[in-house]
C-alpha cells in the first residue's frame, strides 16, 4: 500500500530552453524562507523521523558507533617558526583540538580549541595560516556547516586573541607576506539579504585583498579583481623565499588556471593598491602548482601536455614558453597528485598507482629518483614538511587502517622512516577482514577499479547485503580510507562494502576525469551500474540486498541511477546531491560547476543535461512488479554549497510521480538537518546521528538483522 506524503502544491511554472518547454511546477521550493518552504520540510521530516525513530537498529547502531568512534585521532606535527604543532580528537570531542609544543619530547599543551566557539560543536575550523616565524596565526571559523568564513587572529606566544576581524571571506586563500605584516585574502562583496549559508544568492565578483595587521577591515588594501569575468577566483600564495606572490585564477572545478606573480621587492613602499601582476600564463589551457623556486627558477606541478601531471621549471627571467623545462616526466600510467619541497633540495612526490598511493624523495636540482617510502595498500592523508625543515611527518590510513603516522629525519644518511605514531581501535580485529580489488569492464569495455571489503572466509551466495559508494566527478579520486560506520555494517549487518573508481574522478589522471565529464557524464551511470550488476554476478548481494550512497556529485550519481535502472537497487541513499542540471548554476556557487557539467544555457549542453537531470527524468518503472528502490535524500538548512532546494524538489516530484502509484511499497523520504551544512566542520555528535539513521534506514527497508 502506498504511503501518505506531504501535499505539495504544484505552479503553472514553465521554463522555456532553445524551444523546449520544461515545466517547474515546484519552483516555489526555491526561496528557503517562504512559510510554504518551512511548512513543507517540517511535513516531510515529520514523516521521516518517526520512520527512522522505530528501526530497531538506530539506537544499536548509535550505540556501536559511538563505542568504536572513540579512539585517538592525531594529524601530522608541522613546524612553526621554534615550535611544533598538531591536532587531537580523544574520541567523542565535537572538534579536534590544536596542540603546541616547543619539541617532540615535550608535553603538548593546548594551543586553540574549537569546541570552545560553540555549545553543540556547530562552530568549526575552517582554514588557518601561520606567519614564516610562526609568531602569528590567522584562522577562519565556519558556522552550521556554512561556506561562509569570519577570520580572525592571534599571538602564538599566550595563544592571545588580537582584534582585527575578517567578514565576507568565502573560498579564500590566507597568504602571509613574510614580514608578518599582513594576510592575503579573498572575499566577497556585501550582498543584499543574509549571508549565513540559508541564502541561495549567487557568488560572484570575489576580490583579493591585503590585510595589514592592526588595521580596520574598511582599510583593507584591494589587489586584484576581474570586473569584465565576474567567475573568476583568484588565490594568493607566498613563494617560499618571501619574494614573490603568485596569483591563481580559477574560473571553475577544472584542474586549469591562469599564473600572474608580482615582485615584492618592486615594490619599494609596499602594497599600496591593484599590483603590477606580471601575466606569466594568461589562459585556461593547463593547471599550474607552484612547488618552490631557486631564485627566478620556480617549479611547478602541471598537466600542460601531461595528463597525469609532471614537474616543469620555468625561469621568471626568461619565461618564453619554448625554455620551460621538464624536471620529473610524467609517469606513463601513476598520476602525480602531489609534490612538496623540504630540506631546501629534496623533493616528496606522492603518486597514485592503480588508486593506491606511492611516496618517492627525489632531488630538487636534477629530478632523479632517490627513494620510494615503504607503503602498505592505501592512502597517505596527511603531510608535512617545508622547504626549511629538515624532517617530514606522514599519514597514512587504509580500509582496516585507522592511522599511522610515520616520521623520518633527512639528516641521517639511511632516509629510513620510523612509526611515530600507530593509532588501534579497541573491539575492532583488522585480521578478521580483507580488502581485494577488482578491474571490471564497464559498458564500453573501460576497465573500473572497485574495492570490495568483507569477511574472511566469505560464502559467495549472494546472501550478503552489499554498500556500493562512488563519487565520479571533478577530478576527486576515492582511495582507501577507515571508515567506522561502514566496518560496523559489515561486521553488524553481515555486510559488504565496495567503492566504485567510476569515471570523472582524477584515478588515472585527466584523461580519466574528461571521460566523466560535459557529454561523456553518462560514463558514470554506466560505470556505476555495471558495478551493482558486478556484485551480483560474482555472488555477493542480490539486487534486493543492494544499496547505493553518494553525496554532493555523488548524490547526483546515485538519483541518475535510480532513475535509469530502479530494478538493480534494493535501498538508495542520496546525501545533499545536485538534483536540478537545468538551474543548478543559478544558485551560490553553483556556475564554478559548469565546466564539469555543462550549463543549460547552451544548446548543445542541454541537449544532454536533459537526458539525465535527476529531477526531470523521474517516471514510475515499466515492467511487472518492479518500483523504485527505497530512497532516502539527506540534505541540510545550512548547506550553501548544494543547496537543499535541489533535494526538496526532486522528493516532491519523486512522490507525487512515483510515490502515489499503489505499486510503489518501498518509502521514499528526504531528512533536512538543522545547523549543518554540506559536510565539512560537521560535528562529531551530528556525523554519528547522521550515520545511524542513514543504516537503520538501510536496515529497517532491506530487512536486515542485528548480528552481535
Amino acid at each position: 500500500m502506498a504511503l501518505q506524503y506531504p501535499e505539495a502544491k504544484r505552479l503553472d511554472s514553465i521554463d522555456d530552453y532553445h524551444g523546449y518547454k520544461i515545466p517547474d511546477p515546484y519552483k516555489w521550493l526555491e526561496d528557503p524562507d517562504s512559510e510554504d518552504t518551512k511548512a513543507y520540510v517540517e511535513a516531510q521530516n515529520k514523516l521521516t523521523l518517526p520512520f527512522l525513530e522505530k528501526c530497531p537498529v538506530r539506537e544499536m547502531f548509535k550505540a556501536r558507533m559511538t563505542e568504536l568512534y572513540d579512539y585517538p585521532k592525531y594529524s601530522c606535527h608541522f613546524r612553526k617558526g621554534t615550535r611544533y604543532f598538531h591536532f587531537f580528537n580523544t574520541g567523542l570531542q565535537n572538534q579536534s583540538v590544536m596542540y603546541v609544543q616547543n619539541s617532540l619530547d615535550d608535553d603538548p599543551q593546548v594551543f586553540l580549541d574549537p569546541n570552545k566557539f560553540s555549545d553543540d560543536g556547530t562552530v568549526a575550523l575552517r582554514g588557518y595560516a601561520f606567519t614564516e616565524d610562526g609568531e602569528y596565526f590567522a584562522y577562519g571559523l565556519s558556522t552550521s556547516g556554512s561556506d561562509w568564513v569570519m577570520i580572525k587572529f592571534l599571538k602564538v606566544d599566550g595563544a592571545t586573541e588580537l582584534s582585527d576581524t575578517l567578514e565576507r571571506v568565502k573560498f579564500s586563500c590566507m597568504a602571509w607576506t613574510h614580514d608578518a605584516k599582513g594576510i592575503f585574502y579573498n572575499c566577497y562583496l556585501k550582498q543584499d539579504g543574509k549571508s549565513d549559508g540559508t541564502e541561495t544568492s549567487v557568488n560572484l565578483h570575489q576580490k583579493l585583498y591585503y590585510h595589514k595587521l592592526g588595521f580596520q577591515q574598511s582599510e583593507d588594501i584591494l589587489c586584484a579583481e576581474f570586473p569584465d569575468n565576474p567567475k573568476w577566483m583568484g588565490g594568493a600564495e607566498v613563494s617560499d623565499d618571501g619574494q614573490y606572490v603568485l596569483l591563481s585564477i580559477r574560473e571553475g572545478c577544472d584542474p586549469v588556471n591562469r599564473l600572474w606573480y608580482c615582485d615584492l621587492k618592486q615594490l619599494p613602499d609596499g602594497i599600496k593598491g591593484i599590483l603590477p601582476w606580471v601575466k606569466l600564463v594568461d589562459n585556461f589551457d593547463a593547471e599550474y602548482e607552484y612547488i618552490t623556486n631557486e631564485g627566478t627558477i620556480f617549479t611547478f606541478k602541471t598537466n600542460l601536455n601531461a595528463p597525469c601531471y609532471c614537474l616543469i621549471n620555468i625561469d621568471f627571467s626568461d619565461p618564453d614558453p619554448s625554455k620551460w623545462k621538464t624536471l620529473v616526466p610524467e609517469h606513463e600510467k601513476d598520476v602525480l597528485e602531489w609534490a612538496g619541497c623540504v630540506k631546501t633540495n629534496f623533493l616528496v612526490l606522492c603518486y597514485l598507482h592503480d588508486v593506491k598511493h606511492v611516496l618517492q624523495l627525489h632531488d630538487l636540482a636534477t629530478g632523479t629518483h632517490l627513494k620510494t617510502f615503504p607503503l602498505d595498500v592505501g592512502s597517505i592523508v596527511g603531510y608535512s614538511g617545508q622547504k626549511k625543515d629538515s624532517e617530514i611527518f606522514y599519514q597514512f590510513t587504509s580500509f582496516l587502517t585507522p592511522s599511522i603516522i610515520y616520521h623520518c629525519d633527512l639528516t641521517e644518511d639511511n632516509l629510513e622512516p620510523r612509526i611515530f605514531r600507530e593509532v588501534t581501535v579497541k573491539g575492532f580485529n583488522p585480521s578478521d577482514y580483507q580488502t581485494v580489488q577488482i578491474f571490471y569492464p564497464s559498458k564500453d569495455g573501460t576497465l573500473i577499479p572497485m574495492f570490495i571489503v568483507h569477511k574472511k572466509q566469505i560464502q559467495l551466495d549472494k546472501s550478503h547485503p552489499a554498500f556500493l559508494y562512488g563519487y565520479g566527478g571533478f577530478n576527486i579520486s576515492l582511495t582507501p580510507s577507515y571508515s567506522v560506520s561502514r566496518l560496523i555494517f559489515v561486521r553488524h549487518l553481515g555486510g559488504v562494502l565496495a567503492i566504485a573508481n567510476i569515471r570523472g574522478g582524477g584515478e588515472y589522471g585527466e584523461s580519466w576525469h574528461k571521460g566523466g565529464m560535459l557529454e561523456n557524464k553518462q560514463n558514470c551511470f554506466d560505470d556505476f551500474q555495471r558495478a551493482a550488476e558486478i556484485l551480483i554476478k560474482e555472488g555477493y548481494t542480490t539486487s534486493k540486498k543492494l544499496t547505493i550512497n553518494g553525496g554532493s556529485n555523488g548524490g547526483l550519481l546515485v538519483a541518475a541511477c535510480v532513475n535509469q535502472r530502479p530494478d538493480l537497487f534494493g535501498c538508495a541513499v542520496a546525501q545533499v546531491g545536485v538534483m536540478d542540471m537545468l538551474k543548478f548554476h543559478k544558485f551560490t556557487i553553483g556556475h564554478a560547476w559548469t565546466t564539469d557539467f555543462g550549463c543549460s544555457e547552451c544548446k548543445e549542453q542541454f541537449d544532454y543535461l536533459i537526458k539525465y537531470s535527476p529531477l526531470h527524468n523521474i517516471k514510475m518503472p515499466a515492467g511487472e512488479g518492479v518500483q523504485y528502490p527505497a530512497m532516502l535524500l539527506m540534505t541540510a538548512d545550512h548547506d550553501d554549497r548544494v543547496v537543499p532546494l535541489h533535494s526538496m524538489k526532486f522528493i516532491a516530484t519523486l512522490q507525487h510521480v512515483v510515490g502515489r502509484n499503489p505499486n510503489q511499497v518501498n518509502p521514499l523520504f528526504i531528512y533536512v538537518d538543522t545547523k549543518a551544512g554540506h559536510g565539512a566542520g560537521k560535528p562529531t555528535a551530528k556525523v554519528i546521528q547522521e550515520v545511524s539513521d542513514m543504516y537503520a534506514f538501510i536496515a529497517q527497508t532491506l530487512q536486515l538483522e542485528w548480528i552481535d
